[in-house]
């Protein structure tokens, strides 16, 4: 026998394309293009080749084209400055949309550019939105070389500069609209043209027109099936090749089957074909598709612009200072920003100099000097004394909630319902297929005409959609009906967390107590008006709740400008007023001469030091929130609860009587202290709520599975927190949990409706009585249906319990 040479098929190991032959190659690896074998050498040489062991062949097909000019427009300043959302003195930050990002091996190449080049600082990607926001030093590496190294790769940023993000959105969504008139356009044209055979029953027709009438309905169907349904074929390839079934894969098969069974009829004079059932499926299914993006899109907007807190800021017009809501700041308004607080808006400094901490938006967290007239951006943070500034542009709070996002206040293994759902859907689809492959395999031996349209209809009656919604419309309804009730979360997801929890975790000062309300006495030397005034000076600077209220307390009408002003977490603050050192704080911080004994203290002190010689203290005595008691009873019943303070043990008795059965009361408490308190309950297998005030508890908020900072302002809060509650509906706690529980069982019965739904329809199809089209109405009819229930469900039970 001669010998016969079987020709193999070789894969390209970048991109899983196929080869044309072994001529371009590294050893054992073949390359189907040049571009793919650079991408592969970059990677290599960068030790980036775990890349390909994430995923089999997940690269992008490169281009062999060398960028010369094709992003030459990005050398110039005015374009730079639309495209980036930061920009020093060295480092900048830029947030762009990536269509090509589809797994996890484009997730983890895109967060570990800094290996390509030493200039990028740090990346992170958003892989539903399909957006990469990288930092990075533009002094080594400008924004056109960065686009560029991402093009090599395969990665080639989608780039509008007209209304960028805004433009982005709209295009997705118009996109969606067209698909759907040309499907509708189509469908109705297809209905016309069978009317004819719908209504020659008795075969009166002649076989001219029938062919005539197929081949026409046969040309209008293909736009549906090569415009209007490639959103589905995509979808399904996709995750096919990441060895993912996701919820598209029945309804490709079913628009697939559906099709090819017309054509079939048509080109073999069968039949007149089913291109009416083809194109309303289609023109259905983008219907519902329509309905799910603009129900997602609702929520981004929700999130994006009326935000999860109304942020507001000192306002000093006609040397009045007034807290505004930061959508209320418009161009040349004058603000006045303390220590520690967010700038809201890009501005210009108007004091002589400042200390801003960039830290929410590079990730830096040396502070950057500024002086009089330096552009400064939004999201940078004070440090020092307060500062005056002049607002050049009006607040975007879209800016605001992406600092917010940013990754380094983001929480990592999180185990969610939404997880659950996904693995559920996956089965689900699986058990439908192998269904609907049954079924057709019995009605071929019973009745073949039917067999196509039984296992169509099963593929698309059981479409998992409704079970993919459940989810995240439930928890988003929830976000809202709390943001509503100020309690805002930055991610819905918290709601489900929020149901998980075992151990909640109080800080007392700012959080159990009132930030404003307090009895307060000076004891010690007797303090002159201008020294009362040096104090109130120093106060003024700092966000601390017992600096506001000795703020609050203080009468003067000097006000002193502070030269080296200093905050020691859990110590106090000093600054340097007139030639003379001030000092607010601890007894220790204010070397205070006097014998102590903290077991007799029953208010909190503040003491005061001036000029190196100590005074004495402010006496305040705490005021605890309205019906706190009764939230502790409550909370008692299924939760164990601790109290944290940095405090002394003034208060101890008082909180015993208001917590009889918490489980622990630590005072003296540095911010290190309570983060580490909440990591031993976590070692301990505890879910950990926490509730502080969002300056010394910003470690422990981090920390916490949930951490929540409550405020009376809304201006000092950590973004280390997950949420941010309204002091006022502090004693509304008890219920915002219940609320949280019942949102979940909702989720559950939701996911109930769906399957007896689907067990309801896929025994009408199995039996043969559902036609195609009609389970295509009934498929959006049932993602309605569970959509409604949660929203309604949702909104009944917030009703029920008053919130």
């Amino acid at each position: 026998m001669p010998s016969v040479e079987t020709t193999k098929k070789i894969i390209c190991i970048h991109c899983g394309e196929s080869c044309p032959n072994r001529s371009i190659a590294i050893g054992d690896d073949y390359f189907c293009c040049n571009g793919c074998k650079f991408v592969y050498e970059l990677l290599n040489e960068n030790n980036l080749g775990s890349y390909y062991k994430i995923e089999d062949k997940p690269g992008i097909k490169v281009s062999d084209k060398i960028y010369d000019n094709h992003f030459a427009y990005l050398d110039n300043e005015k374009i730079i400055g639309k495209l980036l959302d930061f920009s020093d003195a060295s480092v900048s930050k830029v947030t762009l949309v990536v269509p090509q990002i589809h797994c996890s091996s484009c997730i983890w190449l895109l967060e570990n550019l800094q290996k390509l080049h030493e200039a990028i600082i740090s990346s992170r990607v958003q892989f539903l939105k399909k957006e990469v926001s990288i930092t990075f030093t533009h002094d080594k590496l400008s924004l056109r070389k960065l686009i560029e190294l991402l093009a090599s790769i395969g990665y080639e940023p989608q780039i509008s500069l007209d209304d960028y993000e805004v433009k982005t959105t709209s295009k997705k969504g118009s996109s969606l609209i067209v698909r759907i008139a040309v499907a509708g356009f189509c469908f109705a044209n297809i209905m016309l043209f069978s009317f004819p055979e719908y209504l020659s029953s008795d075969g009166s027709l002649s076989e001219d027109f029938v062919d005539f009438f197929g081949y026409l309905n046969l040309l209008l169907s293909i736009p549906v099936l090569f415009f209007s349904a490639t959103v589905y074929f995509k979808s399904a390839y996709f995750g096919l090749k990441q060895k993912i079934i996701n919820m598209d894969v029945p309804i490709s098969l079913g628009i697939a089957m559906l099709y090819m069974r017309s054509l079939y009829e048509v080109t073999t004079s069968n039949g007149a074909g089913y291109f009416d059932s083809f194109t309303g499926l289609v023109f259905f299914l983008l219907i519902g598709k329509l309905f799910q993006q603009r129900t997602y899109d609702s929520l981004s907007f929700d999130k994006d612009y009326k935000s999860y807190f109304p942020i507001s800021i000192i306002q000093l017009k006609d040397k009045i200072e007034k807290i505004v809501p930061i959508t209320d700041l418009l161009q040349g308004d004058i603000i006045l920003v303390r220590n520690n607080e967010l700038i809201p808006a890009d501005a210009r400094l108007l004091s002589s100099h400042a200390s801003i901490d960039y830290s929410f938006v590079t990730g830096e967290s040396e502070p950057i000097e500024k002086s009089y007239n330096d552009k400064i951006y939004a999201g940078g943070k004070q440090v020092g004394g307060i500062v005056e500034l002049e607002v050049l542009k009006n607040v975007s709070q879209s800016y605001i909630t992406q600092l917010w996002n940013d990754a380094n206040f983001t929480e990592t293994n999180k185990k969610s319902l939404t997880n659950l759902a996904t693995r559920f859907s996956k089965h689900f689809t699986l058990a439908v297929i192998s269904i609907a492959m049954f079924a057709s395999f019995i009605w071929l031996l019973i009745d073949p005409s039917k067999a196509i349209f039984v296992g169509t209809s099963v593929l698309i009656i059981a479409c998992p959609c409704a079970l993919a919604l459940s989810t995240p419309i439930t928890l988003g309804a929830a976000q809202r009906i709390l943001g509503r009730n100020k309690l805002f979360f930055k991610e819905s997801d918290t709601v489900e967390k929020l149901a998980s929890i075992t151990h909640i975790v109080f800080d007392k000062t700012g959080t159990l107590t009132k930030t404003k309300a307090s009895n307060i006495s000076y004891i010690g030397k007797e303090l002159t008006s201008e020294q009362t005034s040096y104090v109130r000076s120093l106060v003024h600077h700092s966000t601390h709740p017992l600096s506001v209220k000795l703020y609050d307390h203080l009468q003067s009408e000097k006000v002193f400008a502070i030269e080296q002003f200093d905050e020691i977490a859990g110590k106090g603050i000093c600054g340097i007023i007139e030639k003379s050192e001030i000092k607010v704080g601890s007894a220790s911080f204010c070397n205070a001469e006097i014998e102590i004994d903290k077991s007799k203290i029953l208010e909190s002190r503040v003491h005061v030091s001036i000029g190196g010689s100590y005074f004495g203290y402010y006496k305040i005595s705490a005021q605890y929130r309205e019906n706190l008691a009764q939230l502790a009873s409550v909370l008692d019943e299924d939760y164990t609860i601790s109290i944290l303070s940095g405090d002394n043990e003034s208060e101890l008795a008082t909180l015993r009587e208001i917590f009889p059965e918490a489980e622990a009361f630590r005072f003296h408490q540095s911010p290190q202290d309570k983060l580490v308190y909440v990591r031993e309950l976590q070692d301990k297998g505890e879910k950990v709520l926490m509730f502080g005030d969002g300056l010394n508890d910003a470690g422990a908020l981090k920390q916490a599975d949930i951490g929540i900072a409550v405020t009376e302002k809304m201006s000092a809060f950590s973004p280390a927190s997950d949420g941010i509650l309204a002091g006022e509906k502090f004693a509304e706690i008890s219920k915002y949990l219940d609320f949280s529980n019942r949102a979940i069982s909702i989720i559950l019965v939701s996911f109930i409706i769906s399957i007896l739904y689907n067990i309801v329809g896929l025994g009408f199809a199995v039996m043969g009585l559902l036609s195609p089209l009609f389970a295509a109405v009934l498929m959006p009819i049932s993602s309605l249906t569970v959509v409604g229930f949660a929203i309604i469900a949702t909104n009944m039970t917030a009703r029920k319990l008053r919130i």
